[in-house]
Order: structure tokens, then C-alpha cells, then sequence
């Protein structure tokens, strides 16, 4: 059987519809496989229309994975990724075409390279109240930007689920919010009230009016379409880089390194490791175990520093406090009651 046959399957039936996989691992799926088969097929001297099931073979995929590294320079993370998309169509081969289920088992049993974990590029809590103050409160645009940054922060979420994020996930009366995550998953949390009354302001008086495609979503950029993943990575990176030295910048990720200050805050307040997964969305407890390899000579220097930012003066900024008292408090709740 041709494996053209079998990859039209993959992509248009076993991803989207069978697995229901978000667009982003298809189009990372897609991606490895445009590396893939023109290496397959000159591999074996044929065109890639020619090549067929049978020529899957550990021995090819294999040199596929080391010429990444050695002619693309990719790092073993990557190599790994893109054994995991060959592996996922072996998958779909073990499942749909159960006469190739050795020539699949054989796919599947390739391990993945040990690659070396990167240090977690969490932002202090001082680091965290000087990019909030370098933004400009003073139109529309910076109090969104104020919101998401903090919402960043207290929800710990990924840069995609708060592009996804709909007006109506957001409850301010139970002070809860739903978040789309990976695998089509939803979970819930719990906000701190500051979020809560700036996410209202923000709604009521300072979201800009969106397109009508773009009228359920929470964050709009300043054209009335939803913002991006890409959007908000600019954004955090503009704010991290008006706040933080150069230095400090290549520890961190802009738009994960609140994800990471979201769980040592929590890993510090003597939350539990369910706990905090089940806040970031973690599929693999492994994957939120990782933060238990702070420095316990560190920790309690750390918490200290977050009890610190919790009382500090931003909570009591003038510019912050004027935002959120717009309207007198009775005046708040009784709009809060009517959402």
C-alpha cells in the first residue's frame, strides 16, 4: 500500500475527527513529515509518490532523526518531536491497517533521546511589579495589556488558551474562569479578586469593539480581531524588555515565564503538586514535578518575596485604584449580579 494513501488518512480523518488533535500539533505533525518524505525518498532512490507502507523502516527513520541533528543542528527536543508525529501514524497504521501492526510496533518502540531539561525561567516577584508598572495606564489598549499580564500571572495559562479565551468562560460573580486547554479540555479556576475587578473595568469600559467574527473573545487587538498567540508573545516580550535587563531576558521565556512564576507561587503558598497541575493544565503529573526541583535553600527566601508582592504598593497604586473604582462599589456588584 502506498504511504501517500495512508498519510491522506492521517490528516484528514485519524488527526482532526478520530484523535480530535488541536490545528497547532496537526500543523507541527505536517511540518515533520514535509522533512520526512523527501528524506525518505531519496533514502531509497525513488520518488515520494513511490514510496509505499513497507518502506517505514526503523533503519530509515532513524537516520532521518540523527541528519536532523547533524545536517539541521536540532536539538534533541526537537529530533523527539518529530518521532513522536512518525510514531502517532504508526498509530493510525497499527489501528486501520492491522496486517502492518509489526511494521508499526517496530516504529513505536524507537526510544526518544534524553535531552537535557532547561532550567525553569520563573519571574521574581519584583521582576513581575516592574513589568506591571511599565505599562501605560492611560488608554485603552494599556489596560487590556494590565489585564492580561496579571491574568498571565493568576491563571498560570498557556499564550493559545488566553487567545481562546470567550467572554462567557469568564464568571465575575463566582470569580472563576474556564480555560481551553490542550486535548480540547476544559478546567476551571479560581481568580484573585484583583484579577476579577480588573477583568470587569476591562469589559465594561475599556475592550475595544470588536469585528463581528470576533465578538465572543475576550482579548481584542486593535483592529477588532482576536488576539493571537503571536500577539500576546510580542506583548509580553515588549513589557519584559521596557522592565528587565538584556542579561535577565535570555533565561526566560516572555510568555511562559508567568506560567512558571504562577506555579513556584503556588509550590511557595504549600499548594500540592495535583494542585498545581490541575491549575496549569498539566497532562503528566511528570511534567509538574519539574517544580519540585527549586532549591529548598531558595524556597523560603522565594515565599517570603511573594507574601511581599501581595501587600505590596501595586495593589494600592493610585493609577490602579482609580481604574478599578470607576463606578462607586454598590454600583460593581449590582452590574456583577446582572452578568
Amino acid at each position: 500500500m502506498r504511504l501517500s494513501s495512508a498519510i491522506h488518512q492521517f490528516f484528514s480523518r485519524y488527526l482532526p475527527y478520530i484523535k480530535a488533535l488541536s490545528p497547532h500539533t496537526i500543523k507541527a505533525y505536517r511540518d515533520s513529515f514535509k522533512l520526512f518524505l523527501p528524506y525518505a525518498a531519496n533514502y531509497y532512490g525513488i520518488k515520494i509518490s513511490s514510496l509505499q507502507i513497507a518502506h517505514l523502516g526503523v533503519e530509515v527513520i532513524l537516520d532521518f532523526l540523527d541528519s536532523l541533528e547533524k545536517q539541521r543542528h536540532n536539538s534533541a527536543k526537537t529530533r523527539n518531536s518529530r518521532l513522536a508525529a512518525l510514531k502517532s501514524l504508526a498509530k493510525m497504521i497499527r489501528f486501520m491497517y492491522p496486517d502492518q501492526r509489526q511494521l508499526a510496533d517496530r516504529i513505536l518502540s524507537i526510544p526518544q533521546k534524553r535531552s537535557q531539561r532547561q532550567l525553569i525561567g520563573f519571574l521574581y516577584p519584583y521582576e513581575i511589579d516592574q513589568i506591571l508598572q511599565a505599562v501605560d495606564l492611560k488608554n485603552a489598549l494599556g489596560v487590556r495589556d494590565y489585564c492580561l499580564l496579571q491574568l498571565l500571572y493568576d491563571s498560570g495559562a498557556r499564550a493559545t488558551e488566553i487567545a481562546t479565551l470567550n467572554l462567557d468562560y469568564f464568571n465575575a460573580h463566582n470569580q472563576n474562569l474556564a480555560i481551553l486547554g490542550k486535548g480540547s479540555r476544559f478546567r476551571q479556576i479560581e481568580l484573585e479578586t484583583k484579577t476579577v475587578r480588573l477583568l470587569t473595568v476591562y469589559i465594561a469600559k475599556y475592550r475595544v469593539s470588536p469585528k463581528p467574527a470576533y465578538q465572543h473573545r475576550l482579548f481584542i487587538n486593535q483592529c477588532g480581531k482576536q488576539l493571537t498567540r503571536h500577539g500576546i508573545y510580542r506583548l509580553c516580550k515588549k513589557y519584559l524588555q521596557m522592565a528587565l535587563p538584556p542579561k535577565r531576558l535570555k533565561d526566560i521565556n516572555p510568555v511562559h515565564s508567568f506560567r512558571h512564576s504562577c506555579a513556584i507561587k503556588m509550590l511557595t503558598d504549600g499548594h500540592s503538586v495535583s494542585d498545581i497541575r490541575n491549575r496549569l493544565g498539566h497532562e503528566d503529573i511528570q511534567s509538574t514535578s519539574v517544580y519540585l526541583q527549586l532549591d529548598l535553600s531558595k524556597r523560603k527566601i522565594i515565599q517570603q518575596q511573594f507574601i511581599q508582592h501581595v501587600q505590596s504598593n501595586v495593589m494600592e497604586n493610585p493609577e490602579i485604584e482609580q481604574l478599578i473604582d470607576w463606578q462607586n462599589k454598590d454600583d460593581i456588584m449590582a452590574w456583577l449580579d446582572d452578568l
